[in-house]
């Protein structure tokens, strides 16, 4: 079952044409609107959330507009750019999150996220990601996730939610309440239908089908099947010019494993050679399984540096095969290199030269591409004194080194994800504890080496400035050794709450 994710950018010309002016463009502060022609009248035909906010809306005279708002910043639209640039947005995100990518003009895009979320720690990971890099670039939007393109594109637009995940399944219980409108029907038969007292989908579903076909033709209730998935609605991935691909087309459409098995390998050779002659290496390979019922199957890996070995890639594509359906057969693979950089030779086996480091590449790019990129990683020191924050993860293949600030310190083998509170009884204040409770069981102190006081790192949190914490070894009567710690120096309640806290364990 295909997992359809729908982007509405709801001020996308907009926010294009800022981007485009860059230090030019009008203040956020200041309502921008677009302009165009409506026959022969000139209306407003974009605005952003300013100008929505002060009243207006798309379908205004400019007229009107420009007498009600003194401060209103007016320019001409440019719809064929919009559509260009949507194209580039598309290919920016195949790039990025999945292998099959479409626009849904004039004002969103549409994936395919089938088994591309796990690299991005789930469904709501991915989201969030794609959100927040749109963010970054200035640009709205709003996202839905469905089974179907026709439900994510209705939930993304009408479910006033900025985010809205709908689990498998369940997009027919999503669908019910949202107005007609959201069918993406031609834009003359939704009044006909309002007309008709029909304001919402569900009721239109309910409704007999032969008289409304006869009425509105049958592409009314092809558009509700879709949404709910009774009808394949095939998504037409965007191509670039600009990247490497290569297919195959059958004159009978097959099936079997091994002869998929047998065209995915001869592909990836037809790609290798491609990318050696233009002296570069895929770190993706998208390859698309068109089936004869114009639906698409889509697998794709992922390298942790760039790849040209056709052996090695063609195994990690062959160990993904079993996730495809071929349904009544396939007749065109398409195999398409999505991200690639420049791949050169490099100098092996010098006589004086340091041995070579092992390489383990290919045992990470097979775990990755099987669990996800999050299951792989280095853990590296950083510069600081919070325990907490000590530790980052980095990419297995990257060199970076870390920080060697706290290596003189002894530290447990594993702290506690959240510091969790304890119960103390201490000779003073300021001493360590003699006796504590944790997770109900008590514990007597035989002896504590301490304190080693870590102060708060106010440039990062204000509510950090001028709190410390006094870290103490612990050696119970069993033999164990913990390592906790008192919020505050044990006298100032400025400088911390002044309870106890274990904070790891040594092993």
């Amino acid at each position: 079952m295909p997992r359809v994710l729908s982007l509405y950018l709801p001020t996308w010309p907009t926010d294009r044409l800022r981007r485009k002016l860059g230090d030019t463009a009008p203040p956020a502060d200041i309502p921008f609107a677009l302009k165009g022609s409506d026959g022969r009248r000139r209306v407003i035909t974009a605005i952003d959330e300013f100008a929505r906010a002060n009243g207006i809306y798309v379908g205004m005279p400019v007229a009107k507009a420009e007498s009600l708002f003194a401060d209103l910043v007016i320019m001409d639209a440019d719809p064929s750019g919009d559509a260009v640039a949507l194209e580039k947005l598309a290919i920016w995100a195949l790039r990025l999150y999945s292998p099959i990518v479409a626009t849904d003009p004039p004002d969103g895009l549409v994936l395919d996220i089938q088994g591309a979320a796990h690299l991005h720690g789930g469904e709501a990971g991915l989201i969030s990601d794609v959100i927040a890099r749109l963010a970054d670039l200035g640009i709205t939007a709003y996202a839905a996730l469905a089974d179907t393109w026709g439900a994510a594109h209705a939930l993304a637009r009408f479910s006033c939610q900025t985010t809205r995940i709908v689990e498998p399944g369940g997009q027919a219980d999503a669908l019910l309440k949202l107005p007609i409108a959201a069918l993406r029907l031609p834009a003359e038969m939704t009044p006909d239908l309002l007309l008709l007292g029909l304001d919402t989908i569900g009721e239109l579903a309910a409704k007999p089908r032969a008289p409304l076909t006869q009425s509105f033709g049958p592409k009314l209730f092809r558009r509700v099947d879709q949404a709910f998935g009774r009808l394949a609605e095939p998504i037409e991935p965007v191509e670039s010019p600009a990247l490497i691909s290569v297919q195959r087309i059958f004159a009978e459409p097959i099936g079997a494993p091994e002869t998929l098995e047998k065209y995915t390998r001869r592909l990836t050779d037809a790609i290798c050679d491609r990318m050696e002659e233009a002296g570069l290496g895929s770190r993706r390979l998208d390859l698309h399984y068109t089936r004869v019922d114009n639906r698409i199957e889509t697998i794709f890996v992922a390298t942790a540096k760039p790849v040209r070995d056709p052996k090695r890639l063609g195994r990690l594509l062959c160990d993904k095969i079993e996730t495809v359906d071929p349904g009544f057969g396939i007749d065109k693979m398409t195999l398409t290199a999505a991200f690639v950089e420049p791949l050169v030779p490099k100098q092996i086996g010098a006589q004086y030269s340091a041995p070579p480091r092992p390489d383990v590449e290919e045992l990470w790019d097979t775990i990755t591409n099987r669990y996800g990129r999050e299951c792989l990683y280095r853990a590296v020191s950083v510069a600081t004194d919070i325990p907490e924050r000590a530790v980052k993860r980095a990419s297995p293949t990257s060199t970076e080194v870390g920080s060697k600030r706290n290596a003189g310190y002894r530290r447990p083998q594993r702290i506690y994800r959240r510091p969790e509170p304890i119960l103390t009884l201490a000779a003073l204040p300021d001493h360590p504890p003699r006796a504590f409770t944790w997770r109900g069981q008590r514990y007597s102190v035989l002896c504590s080496d301490g304190p080693e006081r870590v102060r708060g790192e106010w440039w990062r949190n204000d509510n950090e400035k001028g709190k410390v914490r006094d870290y103490f070894i612990l050696e119970v009567d069993n033999g164990e050794r913990f390592w906790a710690f008192r919020a505050g120096d044990g006298q100032h309640e400025g400088t911390g709450s002044l309870n106890w806290y274990l904070h790891g364990k040594f092993d």
